[in-house]
């Protein structure tokens, strides 16, 4: 679900298979890693909405190069 809207902001996209859900966080950031993506899914608790629902939570950051136009920060880890 692309824009998924949450009390706290929009996720940039869920992805529901089955008892999974993986929430996903892109940032465009100027040249270097920044970790903003995933730090705004859990500052912001995008994960709160799935709690109780989905065995499996995963929040997945990616952030790309401005300059570079090229992924240059990928994190995730598993709530």
């Amino acid at each position: 679900m692309p824009e998924d809207i949450t009390n706290k902001g929009r996720i940039d996209l869920s992805i529901v298979y089955k008892d999974k859900v993986i929430i996903l966080e892109f940032k465009v950031v100027e040249d270097t890693k920044e970790q903003k993506a995933l730090n705004q899914i859990k500052e912001k608790r995008y994960y709160e909405k799935y709690i109780g629902k989905y065995q499996e939570i995963y929040l997945v950051g990616i952030e790309f190069s401005k300059k570079e136009r090229n992924v240059v920060n990928f994190e995730w880890e598993r709530i």
